[in-house]
């Protein structure tokens, strides 16, 4: 018998795989010989006698002492255990043996596998304690590993961009007549004609000049609401954009599970619901389409656009009255950001524009009269801004993790560097009139974006063109922004306010201006307030400062929803 020799003591020992590891021999006697043995995985030394005689089993094989570590298991009685510790424990004289790790929960150690734990209600503590007082003895090693306590520190965040571009507006369909719209200081506010408008005091809109049932398939138009008609073409011109196959994921050869979509939607589409109650009225129940229900939905443009693109990795719906369209875009950028998904397309869309939808907003007086000939009903910032005007709509934008954009060559028009939250708390539909509540979303998109506000180049406003609102407003982006002239443009004068999709249809509009280095005029502005005291862009297309690299897109609705989108330029 020599060190490395691998035996059992006993046959008893050997039936139970206890093995030891011959360390050191010396020999007492002609008859006698004392060796020190050692488990196999590691563990402490003890000694015993052998005789001549005496019937040890020995394994076939042979091991390297050194390799061999000399532990011992720490008592634990004085120990204070926390849900959250680990006790990882190995039977070293089994050369066969796995450790296993118990992790504490609710007070019991319970087995750190995702097999079900024979073990019940977990182990005690003093089970544990006891273990370890009998490991030496028992040839086990056990060790335990206190939860770690660490500093607070931000979690990693991937880097978002911005890969591709959709829009239908009251300007025409796609990004091109959008962007060309804005710059020449065309507007798409129309008399609404249908008599269904009939006897309403206001009849103007900011509508979508073609039908966009004609623009896809007879049989999933049916299925389809109008703002979902809106949001599957921006989606897909997007998704073309962005340089992916047409059809959608698989055609691409994306991974499905790892997309998403996330749109914003007041109502999206009020005039199904309106159809079918009077439908009921006329023919009863039989009369109302099973389509009705699915159809009337805020979620069906988010459900449309990832049934035709097929995406499987979520598609979510966000309702925060006219701020709905940036808040969808600030979460899909979370969502990515995170690592839930690696690509999103986000936005807004919006069909509101219906004769009971109208009365109601021209209850309230906020809608803006005129006629659309003479030039554009809605005029943000100007010291005769008298009203909104309702509109439709979607846009689209494909975000994506820049290393996923990067790894397919993707284009990249900016960074969707940062969002901000905030409520007013104030009234059921008038915005604060200190401007507070979007001070603090401004500040917060900002902070968000890793920025300053000296590197705010450019906003893109929300300006309705109601008069507190825009007064508010303005007093938010001074008292953020300083005295600083920081350029800023309104769009609702070329589309009207187009609700649930306007954040969507203005995010796209605020990409374009970063990527092409112009600021769009704000359209019916011919005098702007002196109390709005704002570097409001009018007539032409200014040029994009150079001394910084944020622009912020507003969204703010009633009942207090302030969202604020922060973009940076990419070199």
């Amino acid at each position: 018998m020599v060190p490395g020799d691998l035996l059992a003591p006993s046959r008893k020992d050997a039936a139970q795989h206890r093995w030891y590891v011959v360390t050191h021999t010396l020999p007492e006697s002609p008859e006698v010989i004392r060796v020190t043995l050692r488990p196999p995985l590691g563990g402490v030394d003890h000694e015993e006698a052998l005789r001549r005689d005496q019937r040890v089993t020995v394994a076939g094989r042979r091991m390297d002492v050194a390799a061999v570590p000399l532990v011992t298991s720490p008592a634990l009685d004085g120990t204070e255990f926390r849900d959250g510790d680990r006790l990882h424990s190995l039977r070293a004289v089994d050369p066969r043996a796995a450790e296993v790790t118990y992790v504490r929960r609710w007070g019991a150690w319970h087995v750190d596998s995702d097999a079900p734990d024979d073990r019940g209600d977990g182990v005690t503590d003093a089970e544990v304690r006891r273990w370890a007082a009998e490991a030496d003895r028992e040839g086990t090693v056990v060790r335990h590993e206190p939860r770690p306590v660490r500093a607070a520190e931000a979690a990693g965040a991937r880097r978002v961009v911005v890969t591709g571009l959709g829009a239908v507006t009251p300007l025409g369909v796609g990004t091109g007549e959008l962007w060309q719209g804005l710059l020449e200081g065309r507007h798409g506010i129309r008399e609404l004609a249908d008599e269904e408008f009939d006897g309403l005091p206001v009849r103007i809109a900011g509508t979508v000049p073609v039908d966009p049932a004609g623009l896809l398939p007879r049989q999933a138009a049916r299925r389809m609401n109008r703002a979902a008609q809106f949001a599957v073409l921006a989606a897909r011109e997007a998704w073309a954009d962005a340089g992916y196959a047409d059809g959608g994921t698989r055609e691409s050869g994306v991974d499905p599970e790892r997309v998403g979509v996330s749109l914003g939607a007041i109502l999206g589409d009020a005039s199904v619901l309106v159809g079918g109650d009077r439908k009921l009225r006329e023919r009863g129940p039989r009369g109302v389409s099973p389509l009705t229900t699915p159809m009337t939905v805020p979620s069906q443009a988010a459900s449309q656009v990832s049934l035709d693109l097929h995406i499987t990795g979520e598609a979510r719906t966000v309702t925060s009255a006219c701020a709905s369209g940036t808040e969808a875009i600030g979460q899909a950028v979370d969502r990515i950001r995170y690592g839930r998904v690696d690509v999103a397309l986000a936005g807004g869309a919006e069909a509101v524009v219906t004769p009971a939808i109208m009365a109601s907003f021209a209850a309230m007086r906020a809608l803006a009269g005129g006629d659309p000939a003479g030039g554009s009903p809605s005029r943000p910032f100007a010291e005769d801004r008298d009203g909104f005007v309702n509109g439709e709509g979607a846009g689209v934008l494909v975000l994506e993790s820049e290393e996923h954009a990067r790894a397919r060559g993707a284009r990249v028009y900016c960074e969707a560097a940062g969002w901000g939250l905030s409520a007013d708390a104030h009234h059921v539909a008038a915005p604060d009139p200190s401007g507070d509540g979007i001070a603090l979303a401004l500040r917060r998109a900002v902070r968000d974006a890793g920025g300053r506000l000296t590197d705010v180049v450019h906003v893109n406003a929300h300006a309705t063109a109601t008069v507190d609102g825009d007064l508010a407003e303005a007093r938010a982006l001074r008292g953020v922004l300083g005295q600083r002239d920081v350029p800023v443009t309104a769009l609702k004068g070329h589309l009207g306010h187009l609700q649930g999709a306007a954040g969507g249809v203005e995010a796209v509009a605020a990409v374009l201006t970063l990527h092409h280095g112009l600021v769009p005029p704000t359209v019916g502005c011919a005098q702007v307030d002196d109390a709005i005291d704002l570097d409001v862009v009018r007539g032409e297309p200014r040029a994009l400062p150079s001394a910084g690299d944020l622009v912020l897109s507003n969204s703010f609705g009633f009942g207090g929803h302030n969202a604020v989108l922060a973009l940076r330029r990419v070199a």
